[in-house]
């Protein structure tokens, strides 16, 4: 848990959003009653609706009573929060309403610190990210045009970016106004418990660190899973598709936790170092090797998806095989597996280690059946299991696999924070270890173009709903 952070305003544009009412809202108003939040805050909602302070209180009571009714139970304290609710109208494009946000920032104010120390949320369309920024600098309220003092920070979700090109212009324009050491690209995997402890459960257990290498493990395979479709996210995902909204962020963030050398020490820097190494030894793809380490699916009825083409070519699933061509890894497969409308809803990584020289107990391919792995699942539930052969009672020697299981929510009694409780903090705190670097935004972004420029003009294969994935996917595996 970082230190009490600083007295600040937090300012969420698109206070409007599904974001803000699902995940920021309920988030901070739990902060708040766990007594988290600095003494004093302000928190400011910037949207184009044409609201006063007290019909935003009133907006952010009917978000909280439908997605975190808990905090509502105590009517004084909710009194004492809304009163730290207010309200900008702006037009994001425009510049007149970042005016408007200043003075409500600097005048309004009646503690010197919450105007000092401003953090921006853009809970927005990822196009409007640089016009935000351009014209947060533009009313003054950019770190490198400080009027009194304090800091400036920016949390940017993603996509950072579509491609490459895209994701280097966005970083150029942030880095105009805000400092690296400034800015937090979130990615809520990066704040799930199960993600957090992958470097603990690595590195401080002797009995797994020394096995952790090309010479025990055959291969580790990350999937992300769910058993729904896009929602009322076509036109979104039209734009996008699964590379770009699954494996450039979660899929790669994922592999490179699990792949990392341990750092020199656990500052932000020296962990982001390790990862932004493990993504730029991936083995770059080409449309020769593609063949076999890149299948693309689409769900079937995708085209007939609201806001959809009909004749759309976007994938809804990817099934890719990685290679890390460094020492630890060399020639070890690492597969990312991730869709939409899939059998079922998980997100797990899974390390599987090499069978042993000799089989005593039955044919050499029973191995397989009985394979140590460790089992890292991250979601719906957050567990780590090791499976490995044991015994079967009887006469004869068969080799079952069995598992030993450790649960968060068994093993531990205190509550953990979610993902967006833990992320808010640690950027108010300025802790910015599990948020994800500039480097290695566009080390990610090379990669996922470099594979669609393998599979340019290959359709995606068709899957059923709620199956496994298109049967060409096992092509990739072996």
């Amino acid at each position: 848990m970082p230190t009490k952070p600083d007295n600040c305003t937090i300012v969420i544009f698109g206070a409007s959003s599904d974001l803000a009412a699902r995940k920021l809202f309920p988030s901070l108003c739990e902060l708040a009653l766990w007594g988290h939040l600095p003494q004093e805050y302000r928190i400011i909602g910037v949207g184009r609706a044409l609201f006063s302070h007290e019909e935003f209180r009133s907006q952010v009571y009917e978000k909280l009573l439908r997605f975190a009714p808990a905090t509502l139970q105590d009517e004084n304290f909710f009194t004492a929060f809304s009163q730290r609710l207010f309200y900008v109208r702006a037009d994001m494009s425009e510049v007149t309403g970042y005016h408007d946000l200043y003075k409500e920032i600097m005048e309004a104010s009646q503690e010197p610190d919450t105007c000092s120390h401003i953090l921006f949320y853009l809970a927005t369309p990822p196009a409007l990210a640089p016009v935000i920024v351009r014209n947060l600098q533009l009313a003054g309220l950019g770190e490198k045009t400080l009027s009194c003092g304090g800091w400036r920070k920016l949390i940017v979700e993603k996509p950072y970016g579509r491609d490459l090109e895209t994701a280097r212009e966005l970083n150029g324009v942030i880095g105009g106004v805000f400092s690296e050491a400034r800015v937090f690209r979130i990615d809520h995997y990066l704040g799930k418990e199960t993600v957090q402890n992958i470097m603990v459960f690595r590195f401080s257990n002797g009995i797994f660190e020394p096995l952790w290498n090309r010479q025990f493990i055959a291969n580790v395979t990350i999937t992300i899973a769910e058993d729904f479709g896009i929602r009322d996210r076509g036109a979104f995902y039209e734009e996008a598709g699964l590379l770009r909204d699954i494996l450039q962020n979660h899929g790669l963030q994922l592999l490179a936790a699990v792949a990392m050398e341990p750092p020199v020490d656990l500052s932000a820097d020296a962990v982001r170092d390790e990862k932004a190494k493990v993504l730029r030894s991936i083995r770059p793809f080409t449309p020769q090797n593609a063949e076999h380490a890149v299948v693309l699916g689409q769900y079937e009825g995708y085209c007939a998806e609201k806001n959809v083409d009909p004749n759309s070519t976007v994938e809804t699933f990817a099934a890719v095989k990685f290679f890390i061509d460094n020492w630890r890894w060399k020639d070890v497969p690492f597969y990312i597996k991730a869709g939409k409308n899939l059998a079922e809803t998980v997100t797990e990584i899974v390390i599987t280690f090499k069978c042993p020289p000799q089989n005593f107990f039955g044919p050499a391919e029973s191995c397989s059946y009985s394979a140590n792995q460790v089992i890292l699942r991250i979601q719906p539930e957050e567990t780590i299991a090791l499976r490995f052969g044991a015994k079967r009672p009887g006469e004869a020697v068969i080799t079952d696999p069995v598992y030993m299981r450790f649960d968060y929510k068994t093993s531990f009694t205190a509550v953990g924070m979610t993902p967006y409780h833990r992320l808010l903090l640690d950027a108010m705190a300025g802790e910015q270890m599990n948020f994800i670097r500039q480097d290695s935004v566009e080390y990610s972004w090379a990669i996922i173009d470099a594979i669609r420029r393998a599979v340019a003009g290959r359709p995606p294969e068709p899957y059923a709903v709620h199956s496994r994935g298109p049967e060409g996917m096992n092509r990739i595996y072996g």
